[in-house]
């Protein structure tokens, strides 16, 4: 089952029908527990609506509302790699070895919905960053009673640079306008997503692709329910949360994105999210 928000409003995507919800408040249909089964419930008192299936890019909004995003970082080994690399000439490396063998992950704010866009919208890289990389994430939606109920595609925008000039940078790194890109729906399965499930990036440059790379998320050190329950601990989210976990497609290091770059980021079962960088 997909859920899309869009200018008509919310719409279900089950199986090859498409249905209009009479809910129109997104954080009132998406953050409840047992999503599945309930929507499932809801969708057999309403008809299924052929021009619902016209939708386009354009009609389609990023599936956010009041919700905040938080990201997980080193939760695979490239990332590690990528991040103790980046931070060498700041001596701060081996936090990036430490964490990724410690209990705790590494968690940190990444934007709220004003600073988010959706597929088709341009996302941004900062003036004052010249190394500057998409980071293609799986993304889960928690609801408030901390279950993971949905899957959408995440970019975590990142300036390298600045958070390889020093650890204590990242919040400027990583949090900015139009920094996070989620969508193009939420995708609620019946069941957890399969962990053989593939995640594929393309970069794309004046029409020619420039970085394309693919990445199992079984590769992942951690497992998705040890990162919500680290999350949520002290931390309420009233109308739920959406945790990117973590890239394992890295960027060669001569690589950064500029003004123009189209960046495509699929996932098996989702559906693709598609962003250009903003001039």
């Amino acid at each position: 089952m997909k859920i899309y928000k869009t200018k008509k409003g919310i719409v279900v995507h089950h199986k090859s029908d498409f249905f209009l919800s009479k809910e129109a408040n997104w954080d009132s249909f998406v953050n409840r527990s047992n999503l599945f089964q309930v929507v499932i419930q809801e969708i057999k008192n309403l008809t299924s609506d052929t021009s619902l299936e016209e939708l386009t890019i354009k009609d389609v909004l990023a599936p956010i509302s009041s919700q905040e995003i938080w990201a997980s970082g080193v939760t695979y080994m490239r990332s590690r790699q990528a991040r103790m690399e980046e931070s060498k000439d700041a001596g701060s490396g081996d936090f990036y070895a430490r964490v990724y063998e410690a209990p705790r992950p590494e968690l940190f704010f990444k934007a709220t919905a004003s600073r988010t866009v959706g597929s088709g919208q341009p996302v941004r890289i900062r003036k004052d960053s010249k190394w500057n990389v998409p980071e293609p994430e799986l993304t889960l939606f928690i609801c408030t009673q901390g279950t993971i109920e949905g899957y959408t595609i995440g970019n975590d925008m990142s300036s390298r640079d600045i958070e390889g000039e020093n650890p204590l940078y990242l919040p400027q790194a990583k949090s900015y306008d139009a920094s996070a890109a989620i969508g193009p729906c939420l995708y609620v399965p019946g069941s957890p997503i399969n962990p053989d499930t593939m995640i594929q990036i393309e970069i794309s440059s004046n029409g020619s692709n420039v970085f394309v790379g693919e990445v199992s998320i079984n590769r992942m050190k951690r497992k998705h329910v040890e990162l919500v329950e680290y999350l949520f601990r002290e931390t309420s989210f009233p109308y739920g949360a959406y945790l990117m976990t973590g890239t394992g497609i890295v960027p060669p290091d001569h690589f950064t994105l500029k003004a123009g770059d189209e960046v495509k980021i699929s996932i098996e079962g989702i559906g693709t999210l598609i962003n250009t960088v903003a001039g």
